[in-house]
């Protein structure tokens, strides 16, 4: 890899900032050390302490330029994707605690503003700047309020609804806003349809800039540039630009005044753009070219994998790699989706893989590079993702729409609107279910059980192990099984010998792993190991104290439809029953469970102790210490029985 120009060690200027009034009093020729060493310190605290890394090292420049032009926190700057923010924190007060990024007890992984009055917005999801920023802007208008509101929106997250429903509206509702567009031609994936090839042929005319430039200047001067000419000026803008360039763009033609493309990376010149366009009226696009990565020669070579690189060493950039199998094969939940899918695909030609702007993310990239033509990447929008599985459901196809649990809350009209009323032949698979960790409350997968649980026609269905998802995603695909679920955690499983022949698993049966006479202890999906791990506990613990609990063990692999013959078993075999899942107690499993025996057997139900995510959104931290804090970790579980 050879090694790089940065001095990690000496970051005079950085040590002096603790707040972005510290970084205004710098001269404009100091900013481009400062980006350096603020580009160094990024790199050096996430060798040790992984996170998203290059995407923040692309917006090192434009992160100082903001700070330095507009009067923070006064002036709000309002994040996209959050992914580009850690040298927001830095230079927001944060620096000293940076180390504890993404830990227990740490700083939150994206912006947040009960962590800093800095952090306008929560961002953790895409596409939500530009609606949220409109919403500040006109707020500061009714209020009288002379702030300057700026959204940065980039990676990829101009091409979700949502930005297209704000910049829509941007463009009739009266404001000031600035968007800045980030375009590095990527989400974490490279980007992908018609947005992408828009902006990578987008281009202005230098001697059309020159004259708006100094036209704007002379306007301003002669103070004609208002709001009550701001309409005129724009058309007169997008006539003048149409005659030079004989184009005109997206922007311009939603009456959005716009800038650019400029190079992104020169933190003098966006000094210079930003303080020129500052105060002029009306909505304001400034469209800048970044590379992710920048700086660090690794990350741009290939950013996709550099965007959560975990562990490395910053000298030569070789990246911890993750533990495999004994046999080299994968040992991640999503690489067994992965090459199973690709596996069925191959055996039943109808079989097509779509997935929101993560193929490599959810491992649909293994089909994508031995099938092209069934594998879609349709950019980060996950309604379309689903009505466009639809679509091709209802002509004939069947679709394997992958997306992860807490973006799937974003289609969620869509599945019922698209899918569900029409009982369509297709698959939802929901990857990173449940707590996923550092990332923290914006990515947990804590609710797809509660809300798909009430819509009609779905099959719901979570596996224990890696050789349960195989054969789950095999029985999804069989003909006449109306739309089906799958949800499936981040992270390893249990199994090493992953590549099981297939099995059809009769849908809505579940099974009984142990038996036991004193307490049922009823699981879905892999937190069903973590309940093996408690019961073990439990009766050693029992048999010390001289009681000898037996604990019977259910995996119930299907939520919907719920096995009827296991409740019925446990509802008259047992005084107490115990559910334990890893999403939200209230309306999950132990819900369903809880109705379908008081239904059942009235006053002579068996007491339910439901374990689950409980009603507050979980902070970020490792699984372990999440399940603990929750309490759905083994001693906990064996705890629950021991108390039951």
């Amino acid at each position: 890899m050879g090694t790089h120009k940065l001095d990690y060690d000496d970051l005079t200027l950085l040590q002096k900032i603790d707040s972005p009034k510290d970084l205004r009093r710098l001269k404009v020729e100091e900013l481009p050390r400062l980006c350096d060493e603020l580009r160094a310190d990024i790199l050096k605290e996430l060798s040790v302490n992984p996170g998203h890394l290059a995407s923040s090292l692309g917006a090192v420049e434009l992160t100082v330029a903001l700070h330095y032009v507009y009067n923070t926190p006064e002036d709000r700057i309002v994040w996209d994707v959050g992914h580009q923010a850690y040298g927001h924190k830095i230079l927001t007060g944060r620096r000293d605690r940076f180390c504890t990024n993404r830990k227990l007890g740490g700083l939150k992984p994206f912006p947040f503003p009960s962590e800093s009055e800095y952090d306008s917005f929560c961002c953790g999801h895409a596409s939500n700047s530009i609606s949220a920023a409109l919403g500040m802007a006109v707020a500061s208008k009714l209020q009288g309020e002379k702030r300057k509101i700026v959204a940065v929106i980039g990676d990829g997250a101009m091409s979700g609804g949502l930005a297209f429903e704000g910049l829509n509206n941007v463009s009739t509702t009266p404001n000031g806003m600035l968007i800045i567009l980030n375009d590095n031609n990527m989400s974490i994936d490279k980007s992908v349809g018609g947005m992408r090839q828009y902006l990578l042929n987008l281009t202005t005319n230098s001697t059309y800039n020159k004259i708006r430039y100094k036209l704007s200047l002379q306007l301003l001067r002669l103070g004609v540039l208002n709001d009550s000419r701001r309409k005129g000026l724009i058309r007169f803008n997008n006539s003048l630009k149409s005659l030079l360039t004989r184009q005109r763009n997206i922007f311009e033609g939603l009456d959005i005044r716009y800038f650019g493309p400029a190079d992104g990376h020169n933190v003098i010149e966006l000094v210079r753009i930003l303080r020129t366009i500052k105060d002029m009226k009306g909505p304001k696009l400034l469209h800048i070219h970044t590379v992710k990565g920048k700086g660090y020669a690794p990350a741009e070579r290939d950013a996709t994998i550099w965007h959560a690189p975990g562990k490395y060493d910053i000298k030569t950039g070789k990246r911890d790699e993750n533990a495999k199998d004994n046999d080299g094969g994968p040992r991640k939940f999503q690489d067994v989706f992965g090459h199973t899918l690709l596996e069925l695909a191959q055996r039943n030609p109808k079989i097509v893989g779509i997935t929101p702007a993560m193929p490599t993310g959810c491992s649909m990239s293994v089909m994508m590079k031995a099938m092209p033509d069934r594998t879609f990447d349709v950019g980060i929008a996950e309604g379309h993702a689903v009505t466009f599985s639809g679509g091709l459901a209802k002509d004939g196809m069947l679709p394997f729409c992958n997306i992860y649990s807490s973006f799937m809350q974003r289609a969620y009209d869509n599945i019922i609107h698209d899918v569900a009323i029409m009982n369509l032949n297709m698959v939802l698979c929901l990857d990173r279910a449940g707590l996923v960790g550092e990332d923290g409350p914006t990515h947990h997968g804590a609710f797809d059980l509660a809300y798909l649980r009430p819509i009609p026609n779905l099959t719901i269905s979570s596996p224990y192990d890696e050789n349960e998802l195989r054969n789950l995603m095999f029985t999804s695909q069989l003909p006449d099984k109306g739309p089906f679920v799958i949800r499936y955690p981040r992270g390893c499983g249990s199994v090493r010998n992953w590549r099981n022949e297939f099995e059809e698993i009769p849908v809505g049966k579940g099974r009984r792993l142990r038996d036991g006479n004193d307490v049922a202890v009823l699981s879905l999906g892999p937190i069903g190991v973590e309940v093996t791990k408690g019961i073990l506990i439990a009766e050693m613990k029992s048999r010390n104290e001289g009681k000898d609990i037996q604990v019977a063990h259910y995996d119930m692999r299907f939520l919907k439809p719920i096995d009827k013959e296991i409740l019925d078993e446990v509802g008259s075999r047992f005084r107490t029953v115990i559910t334990v899942e890893d999403g939200v107690r209230d309306g999950g499993m132990g819900s369903a469970v809880t109705e379908y025996l008081c239904d059942r057997f009235g006053r002579t139900a068996p007491a339910v102790r439901r374990m689950g995510i409980p009603d507050e959104f979980v902070e970020h931290g490792t699984v372990a210490e999440l399940r603990k804090i929750v309490r759905i970790d083994a001693e906990s579980i064996a705890d629950m029985i021991l108390n039951s």
